[in-house]
């Protein structure tokens, strides 16, 4: 009877899921990457990631923070500086086993012209009655991370999303993440579940009487009030380390996204399922000198002919690490090269307290 009500439960949440809004690429913007050194590597880093960055990437890992105080800062521009991307996060050791995280990341366009208003009731162009409003995603996130064991790490993120359009739409969301680690001699294993219960953005529009008729007249649906869901996002990684020289260590990082928000254009490409795998290298020079790749964003697209072929995106970076401050680099792209160019992104990390 317990087996028979668990079904009976699953298929019910499936069903009342599939009735909710659940769009692909929902709150795709906690998807994009923070710090330099982890869009350096194509987002391959969820096993070796450590600090300051770890609550975004894998809480577990905060386990391993060896300072008292970190913190990191990231800004970055894309689309010709349209569009902004910041992240800020704070690390603070509790003991020799645990740490607690907060950080911020906001994605955001700003000043952009409500021309809603332009014409006046003459019928007359006034552009003095143009306005400006930011189309703004951000997220509040409080991490944790515990070792159990010398072997196996835990961890978990709570995150608060606010996603706003001026004073036209506006969201707030709750989600879950939880991570596991395993380190033993020089290999890493890692398991990252994103919104694990999937997370919740809750959307109330404020629309003019202008507003509903230019929707109505060009012939849109009005946007609803309602309930919008971000399925879970699993991610697989391992890695390994080699020391090539006294000073001289390499680290491969393998890692994998197993998506379930439906087909997607990935290298293993299915619905509900898709499965996008992406690699990266670190070089660690007498840790001072940090030299960074990575694979990523593997997918199959039309050349110029019509025939389609598999593409994929090149990422590179640098790291110096001097005393207490870490200063990283990336060159890297937020997607395709064709839609966006490249972008220089620069990160800091700052020890205090450091052992």
């Amino acid at each position: 009877m317990k087996k028979i009500f668990l079904i009976t439960l699953v298929f019910i949440s499936l069903e009342f899921i599939s009735q909710l809004n659940t769009p692909k690429y929902s709150n795709e913007f906690l998807n994009i990457g923070v710090g330099a050194r982890s869009l350096a590597m194509s987002n391959s880093v969820i096993t070796s990631t450590q600090g300051a960055m770890s609550g975004y990437w894998n809480p577990a890992n905060l386990s391993n923070t060896k300072n008292d105080i970190q913190i990191g800062l990231m800004h970055a521009e894309y689309f010709a500086g349209i569009a902004k991307y910041d992240f800020g996060s704070i690390v603070k050791k509790i003991d020799d086993k645990s740490s607690f995280g907060f950080s911020f990341l906001r994605f955001g366009v700003d000043n952009i012209p409500n021309t809603t208003d332009l014409i006046d009731a003459q019928g007359n162009l006034n552009y003095d009655r143009i306005t400006y409003f930011s189309a703004a995603d951000m997220a509040f996130t409080g991490s944790y991370g515990k070792k159990i064991s010398d072997y196996l790490s835990i961890g978990g993120s709570v995150k608060i999303i606010n996603r706003t359009a001026g004073d036209f739409a506006q969201a707030w969301g709750f989600g879950l993440d939880l991570s596991t680690t395993y380190q033993k001699n020089n290999w890493g294993f890692a398991i990252v579940a994103r919104d694990v219960t999937s997370t919740f953005n809750v959307w109330n529009y404020q629309l003019t009487d202008e507003m509903i008729n230019v929707f109505n007249t060009t012939g849109n649906d009005l946007p609803q009030n309602g309930l919008e869901l971000t399925l879970p996002r699993i991610i697989l990684g391992i890695n390994k380390k080699y020391q090539l020289e006294e000073n001289v260590s390499l680290l491969l990082e393998f890692n994998s996204d197993l998506t379930t928000d439906g087909q997607r254009n990935t290298l293993i490409s299915a619905n509900p399922f898709s499965l996008d795998p992406h690699l990266g290298a670190e070089v660690n020079i007498k840790n001072i000198v940090y030299l960074r790749g990575g694979i990523g964003n593997i997918q199959k697209t039309p050349d110029l002919t019509g025939k389609m072929i598999y593409t994929l995106q090149p990422n590179l970076g640098l790291g110096i690490k001097i005393k207490g401050v870490e200063i990283e680099y990336a060159l890297t792209d937020i997607g395709d090269v064709s839609i966006a160019e490249y972008s220089n992104i620069f990160s800091l990390k700052f020890n205090l307290n450091p052992e």
